[in-house]
């Protein structure tokens, strides 16, 4: 029993000091590798949208749900619009948020590095700008609102940056006459009459734009030049309301309306997880895929506006969709998987070609004991045939026994001891050639 322990202590001795410069390399290589792997996606992230009241906050909490669904926590947080969501997403403040098209200036050079630390996921759906007024008169052109009472939303809100460009386009100064109101707050005053008109730049589906659609009284306007708008404002996109399409009994609108629209874009900081960039895109699709008012199916998500660079993560997306292992496999798991394949490719890439050495380096250090017997034995044998002296005749035999002896005592892995018994068998080889010598002096 303990011969079969010593055996085995013995096997693995030699397996060591065969295999520890494969772990040293294959340490390296784990070292080295893990430098390129990405730690693990965070489990909340914050999304900054608009009003409560607004199709951001409204869009938010659908992809909350499906995030959800996912182990991951979206927290939607509200803000006054567009220009707040930009500050918190440059402060850290939110990691992800709903910015319209236009509030960015896109870069005069397109080859001009970025610096603002922050990434488009890509245009989501279209947002009308709908200019709800009140009286009989029908109105197109914005030049018919002067000396009127217009709210056009709140302080950091995309709506008022907007409403201010194209109110100066069309010569309106600012003045008292323009209230900060946005939202249902707008509505409301709309309603009463203690305001004339009110930007409102929301989805079609939106709470406010629904309200205001279905007031009676409350008319919206249709651009007669919104295609002078389009090329004035080229971040603008001329859309038409159908003839009927909001309500197919009452017949409303009863004729198309033209309407402008900037996109939502959903920016993201540049430092967001790759993995949750492509679990937001899956959620965007989800939500905004279907066919709409103004969109066709399939049109969104798209990287419609260039004010910010597109993330290389949704350059991806919209090039193939979810990786392959998002496609089959539990959004965590898929991001495991994902991590251990940059980590273990590199080192399997070293191990298949040393594992392939690995066993003749073995084979030789166990056979390296033998040889140097071997090589003794051979230096002999030359000795006894070229320059037999019979007066060294103990010295032979001491020589012989010496090697018959290492031999007997060599510990070598059971499947190599065939090499000793063959050694042996050749020291007694070498001795029956000295008794020859001897019987001939």
């Amino acid at each position: 029993m303990m011969a079969k322990i010593k055996a085995g202590l013995l096997s693995l001795r030699d397996l060591f000091a065969t295999a520890w410069w494969i772990i040293l390399i294959v340490g390296i290589g784990f070292v080295v590798a893990y430098q390129f792997v990405q730690p693990a996606p965070p489990s909340r992230i914050v999304i900054t949208t608009g009003s409560d009241s607004g199709a951001y906050y409204q869009f938010a909490n659908r992809y909350a749900a499906i995030l959800a669904r996912n182990g991951v926590t979206l927290e939607v947080k509200t803000s006054a619009g567009s220009l707040e969501n930009l500050a918190r997403l440059k402060n850290d403040e939110a990691q992800v948020g709903f910015v319209q098209g236009g509030v960015v200036e896109p870069k005069a050079d397109q080859d001009e590095e970025d610096d603002s630390g922050l990434l488009s996921l890509g245009s989501m759906f279209y947002e009308p700008v709908w200019v709800f007024y009140r009286g009989d008169k029908r109105l197109e052109r914005l030049t018919e609102l002067r000396g009127k009472r217009i709210a056009i939303g709140q302080e950091g809100s995309g709506v008022r940056q907007l409403a201010q460009q194209l109110l100066s386009a069309n010569e309106i100064p600012t003045g008292d006459q323009l209230v900060a109101l946005s939202g249902l707050k707008a509505a409301e005053e709309l309603q009463q009459g203690r305001i004339d008109a009110a930007f409102i730049i929301a989805a079609e589906k939106a709470p406010v734009v629904q309200v205001l659609l279905r007031s009676p009284g409350i008319k919206v306007m249709s651009f007669a030049q919104a295609g002078a708008y389009q090329r004035r404002f080229p971040f603008l996109t001329k859309l038409t309301f159908p003839h009927g399409v909001a309500d197919l009994v009452r017949d409303f609108p009863p004729e198309d309306i033209k309407v402008l629209a900037p996109t939502a874009n959903l920016i993201v900081r540049d430092d967001l997880h790759p993995a949750l960039q492509s679990l937001l895109l899956q959620a965007a699709s989800e939500v905004h895929g279907k066919s709409g008012f103004f969109q066709d199916a399939g049109e969104f998500p798209a990287y419609k506006d260039q004010m910010l660079p597109l993330s290389p993560n949704a350059a991806r997306y919209y090039k193939s969709g979810p990786s392959f292992l998002q496609r089959y496999l539990p959004f965590w798991l898929a991001v495991l998987v994902d991590r251990l394949i940059v980590l273990l490719v590199p080192i399997v890439a070293l191990l298949i070609p040393l594992l392939k050495i690995a066993p003749a380096i073995y084979t030789w250090r166990v056979r390296s004991k033998v040889f140097r017997c071997y090589g003794e034995l051979k230096f002999l044998e030359e000795d006894l045939k070229h320059h037999f002296d019979a007066a060294k005749l103990a010295d032979y035999r001491s020589r012989l026994d010496t090697l018959d002896e290492e031999a007997s005592q060599l510990r070598v892995p059971l499947g190599y001891t065939d090499l000793v018994y063959t050694l042996r068998e050749h020291v007694n080889l070498v001795r029956h050639i000295l008794d020859k010598k001897e019987s001939q002096a």
